[in-house]
This record gives structure tokens, C-alpha cells and sequence, in this order.
């Protein structure tokens, strides 16, 4: 497998498809593909954020507490990110064809079973069904895109793909807010079961057909129950930390437990004989910057849509239709900032833009925390969307610029566990700080929790002027 990689595993140029790879004839049905397997990520990424809005409605509905509804976004977003290596690997031995289609069917049907749950333990299993489905489809559609694209065409691909992932989040609410004043909460779980059966039929018939794996191996298994079990931990000691305080033995019992099953994790991908993921590729440069940012860019947007939805609804006593309208600017600058950054980021280089995203997103969330108007709030969001929408960008292009066909399952699946471990400990961290405001005994949580988010983009700054790759030379 590591054969194929690059010879420098620092290498600063993560905007190529590398001077290693064979330049193979494109698929005609390329673009048409990209938009397919796009929507079905939309679908995904909606999934993260449409529930937000509803969370007040489905805790009255169901009498859940703020922990219970904290983990219907965490337990889809754990589950999703803890088994998306697993699924990485399982698309560069089975195929991504086989397993796009076998995520849609298995995700139209966990979300008949989270539309139709009438207590809590049935919703929290369909988000966690969703989840596993999710880890299935998503890191086979990324890899998927790597593979059918090269060169330049992959960077406006991947900004394609980002544009979407990062609208997707915003008009997640928009959707929620829609569907939730008017059907009712469950329809944002039915809504995906005919887009998920449609999207079947239409990919099964316009995927191409791939060869058996060169060199078949084994599912790690074991280690996939590790690196789930390691965030879960650490994701319960943030949430629980709202509750019982942040310094408390117990918060730091669970913390340490997470670090140790981190390590056992680490321990079991160096002996494994088939490990969920190559360790030598967190040692390449633009891979580890790229897993970092999209992992602080998710975290942050997670903050933004879940102190703003409840903001703007238990706060400010907007109604979830309402609420769901007031994200739609959100929703087009976070696509705005994707699609400007993938047109820019070959000139720029990766260091300057990521480095601006943050400090946007940094100001953003500043100017929400401090003035108390329902415009400036959304004012203050939006441009923190914007921001982020830039991060996710320069996230994937250097994470996967350079990655070569044989490994775009495991780097894509490496890149979007990060992402979804970045939206579970976003929820958890945020939940916790503004917890007496969401059960509406402190309306202070809420600027907390934004000036959190402001002082976590501004140091993830600085961190990117450290680690990122500087602009390619000219050749």
C-alpha cells in the first residue's frame, strides 16, 4: 500500500495531484456523478443541523433533558465519525460503488425509524443507525470524487463538494425550521427517505463498475470500538462537565479514560495486520494541517448553529419558522466563502486563506456575543459561516490534493472522522458552557459560549500559520 505514496511525506504542496501519479482519461460522467454523490452528502451534512431547531420541540414532545437533547446531534455525529475509518477502509477494499449505495438505503431507513421514535432511547438508536449509514456513504462518495478527478479539475471538485458540506450545515436549520413549524419535527427525519431512495436509483444506474481490490484485508473491527469508545467518553465528560463542573474528579476520570482508550487506538493501528489507517499519513504535513482545520471548523459551526437556534427561539422568543428564515443568510455566506475559496485557493495557498477564514469566523462570533439585537446576531453568525466555509475549503484541499487513487478511501474517511468528531465535542463544549441559558435559567450562556468560539478561531489561527503549507512555487 505505502508503495504508491509520496516520496516526501512533508511535502508542502498540497494543491497537485502529485508528479507520481499515472494521468488516466477522465469519466464523461464525472460532473454528473459529482452532483449526485453531492446531494447525497448534502443530505448527511443536513442531518447534522436539522435536528437543531427541532431540539426544543422534540425535548417538550418526548420530555428530554438538555444532556438527551445534546446527544441526538452527538450520537449521530459519534456514531458517523467513530466508524468513518471503518468505512474508509471498507471502500478501498469493496468498492465505492458498493458502498454508496448499500449508506442510501441503510440511511433512508434509520430515518423512518428516528421520524417514528416516540421516546428518547428510539430516537437516540435511529441517530445512531443514521450514523452508521452515514459512515458507509460519505467517506465512498469523497473517495469516489478523488478518484474520478485530477489535477485543477480536483480542486474545483473538492470546492464544489466543500461548498455544499458547508451550505448544507446552514440550510440544515433552514430546512428544520420549515419542516418543524410546519408538518412537525418527525418530517426532519422522513424528509431524507424518498431523497435517499431516489438517490439510489439514479446512482445505481450512472456509477461505474470497479475491479476487485488488488490485495483484499480485514475490517479492523476492534480498533473502530476503540476510537468510538475514546470519543464517546470523551464526548459524555464534556457534556456531563455543564452539569457537574468542568474541574470535578469524575469530569477528569473520564477524560483521562478517553486520552488512555486514544492510546490503546493508537497502539492497535501499529500492530494491527490490517489497520483501519496507515499512521504515516498523519505524519505527512498537509494531511495533519487538514485534519486539524476541519476539525476546528466544524467544532465552530456546530457552536454557531446551536447557540443560535436556541437563542433565537428560547432567548429571543422567535418561532422555529422564523428561526429557520433568519439562517438563511447564514446559509449563503457559508457558501459564499466555500465557493470563493475554491476559486482563489491555487493563487493564495492554503496558509493565508485559512489563516483569514478563521480570523473572520473569529470576528463573527465576537460581534454575536456582544450586541444583543436579533440582526446583529444573525449579522455576527453569518460572517462566522462565512468564515468557516472558507476553513472547510482549504481543509480538504490540502488534506487530499495530494492523495493518490489507491488511497483516497482512507484519507477521505480519515477527513471526515475528524469532522464529525469536530461536531460531536462542538455540541458537547458549547451545551455545556451555555447550559443554565438552555434551560433558561441564565441568559449570559449564550455570549459565553460565543466568546468561546471566537477565542478557540482566533488560536486555531495562530496554529495555522504555524502548520499550514505556504503557496506552492511556481513551476
Amino acid at each position: 500500500m505505502n508503495a504508491h505514496m509520496s516520496s516526501d511525506p512533508m511535502s508542502p504542496d498540497p494543491l497537485s495531484s502529485g508528479p507520481d501519479q499515472p494521468t488516466r482519461t477522465p469519466d464523461p460522467r464525472r460532473w454528473k456523478i459529482l452532483g449526485f454523490v453531492g446531494v447525497a452528502q448534502l443530505m448527511l451534512i443536513l442531518d447534522v443541523t436539522v435536528v437543531a431547531i427541532a431540539l426544543p420541540h422534540i425535548g417538550a414532545d418526548l420530555g428530554l433533558s438538555r444532556e438527551a437533547l445534546t446527544w441526538v446531534v452527538s450520537g449521530y455525529t459519534l456514531a458517523f465519525g467513530g466508524l468513518l475509518l471503518l468505512g474508509g477502509r471498507a471502500a478501498d477494499l469493496f468498492g465505492a460503488r458498493r458502498l454508496i449505495l448499500l449508506g442510501l438505503l441503510l440511511f433512508a431507513g434509520a430515518s423512518l425509524l428516528a421520524g417514528l421514535a416516540a421516546n428518547g432511547p428510539m430516537l437516540l438508536g435511529g441517530r445512531v443507525a443514521q450514523g452508521l449509514a452515514a459512515a458507509i456513504l460519505s467517506p465512498a462518495a469523497l473517495s469516489l470524487v478523488v478518484t474520478l478527478f485530477d489535477g485543477e479539475e480536483r480542486n474545483k471538485a473538492l470546492g464544489i463538494w466543500s461548498s455544499l458540506g458547508g451550505s448544507g450545515a446552514a440550510l440544515g436549520v433552514l430546512l428544520g425550521g420549515l419542516l418543524t413549524a410546519g408538518p412537525g419535527w418527525p418530517w426532519v427525519f422522513f424528509v431524507n427517505v424518498p431523497v435517499g431512495v431516489i438517490l439510489f436509483l439514479a446512482l445505481r444506474g450512472q456509477l461505474p463498475q470497479q475491479p476487485p481490490a488488488p490485495a483484499r484485508g480485514r475490517l479492523d473491527l476492534l480498533g473502530a470500538a476503540l476510537v468510538t469508545a475514546a470519543t464517546g467518553t470523551l464526548t459524555y465528560a464534556l457534556v456531563r462537565a455543564g452539569d457537574k463542573g468542568w474541574a470535578t474528579v469524575a469530569t477528569t476520570a473520564f477524560v483521562l479514560a478517553a486520552a488512555a482508550l486514544y492510546a490503546l487506538f493508537a497502539l492497535r493501528q501499529r500492530r494491527a495486520r490490517s489497520p483501519l489507517m496507515d499512521v504515516r499519513l498523519l505524519i505527512r504535513r498537509p494531511v495533519a494541517t487538514g485534519t486539524v482545520l476541519i476539525l476546528v471548523a466544524t467544532a465552530l459551526m456546530i457552536m454557531v448553529f446551536f447557540l443560535g437556534t436556541f437563542s433565537l427561539q428560547d432567548h429571543r422568543g422567535h418561532g422555529a419558522l422564523a428561526t429557520g428564515l433568519l439562517f438563511l443568510p447564514v446559509a449563503l455566506a457559508t457558501m459564499v466563502g466555500a465557493m470563493a475559496a475554491g476559486r482563489v485557493i491555487g493563487r493564495t495557498g492554503p496558509r493565508a486563506l485559512g489563516t483569514a477564514g478563521l480570523l473572520i469566523a473569529a470576528a463573527g462570533m465576537t460581534a454575536a456575543a456582544l450586541w444583543e439585537p436579533t440582526a446583529a446576531l444573525v449579522a455576527g453568525i453569518s460572517v462566522a459561516a462565512a468564515g468557516t466555509g472558507v476553513v472547510f475549503v482549504v481543509a480538504s484541499a490540502t488534506a487530499l490534493g495530494q492523495i493518490a487513487p489507491h488511497e483516497a478511501g482512507l484519507a477521505s474517511g480519515i477527513l471526515s472522522t475528524f469532522h464529525e468528531f469536530g461536531a460531536s465535542l462542538g455540541a458537547a463544549v458549547v451545551s455545556s458552557i451555555a447550559a443554565a441559558s438552555i434551560t433558561g435559567t441564565d441568559g449570559e450562556g449564550f455570549s459565553r459560549g460565543f466568546v468561546a468560539g471566537a477565542v478557540a478561531a482566533g488560536a486555531a489561527a495562530v496554529l495555522t500559520v504555524v502548520l499550514t503549507p505556504g503557496k506552492p512555487r511556481s513551476a
